[in-house]
């Protein structure tokens, strides 16, 4: 028994070390709460567009899919015959990739005395805002020139354009679907922020709130109205705020709507609802949580580097792929895919820019262009879970896993010889190759970032696509301008939670001389 013991602790330990050295920090944010990591290809909800980074077990034999050798692959696959002639070979050697050298974290040290509006003005700095303001101006101006002069309206200052972003700001922090909630005498209505400002001017900034208030030569696409807004934050999101660390995940992170919400809403609600025109891709640290980049697809019209009329999704989502690692050339970085992205042409495109991969297949959603056939289809005999086969071509390896369903992953990252391990509550210890470990890892770690995270996203939900993205956009930076916190001297001095950071950003914009969050 002692033995059986010794040896079940050495297996922990073991898979502890390796946990460690692939950066996972389990308390970056600070929070507990239940998560998704139990299941390491997680999936955000049956209905949702995003495959997140997953495939459930069984798919491909629920939906009918099931192939097998003699009856060919999935489109673009190759017979075992071709892939020998195209290099594919059982034969499997070790690889390695050169050292990340760079050191991830905040680039600039913040003193222990910041404010969250030091933080969050990191990414929304005061020009910016002023931007707002001259804009908004600029906007109502012209509209009353149209349409007639508007007895309410007078031009909007800094000032009110703060607090304006502090009441919709709030309700990430209330969770109420309207932000003329704070006004009102119900459940969601905020006395303590509502005398900052009159409902009614409120509502005024909000008419003629605009980041562009007018369309230029150069900006016809869809999305010119928060283009330079945009630009902006894609700067104050990159290396001039914090350096990522080796391994990063491009995903789709988990936008839907508040489940509770659509639980409660009528039928009639739920119809009036626009869907979503457009979709939001990211690459994101997986040490930390912190968003290096963002891409904002519109799913109608002409987007400004033409991606919008791509109408094949393996192909338009290894353009949005490049887009998003275009500033990780010869870095040594790992990236990790779902399997919408995840394709040999692309990954073999990424190691020329000394950028390595791993991802998981789909025989419905990935590009099997060049992949062996045999290698993607479900074996035809039975499997023990842990079980796996691995081919190579060059330093690229094609993965077959079982695990209650059949699982195929793609890398040029890590050595198809080392083994890894899944642990398990129930299921004890299952072995698995190192890559599938590390996408587990690192999978369930962006995971446990938009089960506690997307709850912060602004529940105020303008029709206007252009505001949609807008207010989403704030609710990343303010969930990085969380993480800077946390990685700073100032979390050393007041502890905030993630609610109580937001609570306070909100005091803080509003110019509350009360700025303690409220409890």
């Amino acid at each position: 028994m002692a033995e059986c013991g010794r040896k079940a602790l050495s297996v922990l330990e073991a898979a502890r070390s390796r946990y460690e050295s692939l950066q996972i920090s389990d308390d970056v944010f600070g929070e507990s709460g239940d998560d998704s990591s139990d299941n390491p290809f997680y999936s955000t909800s049956g209905d949702s567009n995003s495959d997140n980074c997953c495939m459930e077990a069984g798919d491909d034999q629920r939906s009918g899919e099931t192939v097998n050798c003699q009856s060919g692959g999935p489109p673009g696959s190759v017979s075992i015959t071709q892939a020998e002639e195209d290099g594919w070979s059982d034969t499997l050697q070790d690889i390695t990739v050169a050292p990340y050298n760079e050191t991830y974290g905040p680039t600039q040290r913040m003193p222990a005395t910041a404010t969250c509006m030091d933080f969050f003005q990191l990414f929304v700095p005061d020009n910016a805002i002023q931007n707002m303001v001259t804009q908004t101006n600029m906007y109502a101006k012209k509209y009353q020139e149209r349409f007639g002069s508007d007895e309410g309206w007078r031009n909007v200052t800094a000032a009110e354009m703060k607090a304006f972003l502090g009441f919709v700001t709030s309700t990430s922090v209330h969770r109420c679907e309207s932000v003329l909630s704070i006004w009102s005498s119900g459940f969601f209505s905020n006395r303590s922020i509502a005398l900052k400002m009159s409902q009614a001017r409120f509502e005024k900034i909000l008419k003629y709130f605009h980041i562009v208030a007018f369309r230029s030569s150069h900006g016809s696409h869809g999305l010119y109205k928060i283009q330079p807004f945009l630009d902006s934050l894609q700067q104050s999101f990159g290396c001039s705020t914090f350096r990522p660390s080796q391994t990063q995940v491009l995903h789709e992170p988990l936008i839907d709507e508040d489940p509770v919400f659509i639980t409660t809403c009528t039928e009639r609600e739920l119809r009036k609802r626009k869907k979503r025109k457009f979709s939001l891709w990211v690459r994101q640290c997986t040490s930390t949580g912190f968003i290096c980049q963002i891409y904002v697809h519109l799913k109608e019209g002409q987007g400004p580097d033409g991606l919008a009329t791509l109408k094949n999704k393996p192909q338009l989502h290894s353009m949005v792929a490049k887009q998003l690692c275009q500033n990780l050339s010869g870095r040594n970085s790992i990236i990790f895919t779902g399997p919408s992205i995840t394709s040999l042409n692309l990954y073999q495109e990424f190691e020329k820019q000394e950028i390595y991969c791993c991802g998981l297949l789909s025989t419905r959603k990935s590009d099997c262009t060049g992949l062996p056939q045999c290698m993607l289809v479900n074996p035809e005999s039975p499997q023990q879970r842990g079980q796996s086969r691995s081919m190579m071509r060059g330093n690229t390896s094609l993965i077959s896993w079982y695990n209650k369903g059949h699982f195929c992953f793609l890398t040029n990252a890590y050595s198809p010889t080392k083994e890894g391990m899944i642990i398990k509550r129930k299921s004890g210890e299952i072995p698995c190759p190192l890559a599938v470990e590390a996408f587990a890892a690192h999978l369930s770690y962006i995971c446990k970032y938009d089960d506690k995270y997307s709850k912060y996203f602004i529940f105020h939900k303008p029709n206007k696509t252009w505001q949609q993205v807008f207010w989403l956009t704030i609710s990343i930076a303010i969930n990085n301008a969380y993480i800077l916190y946390k990685m700073s001297d100032a979390y050393h001095v007041k502890r905030y939670s993630r609610a109580q950071f937001g609570e306070r950003l909100v005091r803080e914009l509003l110019d509350l001389d009360d700025c303690s969050p409220t409890q």
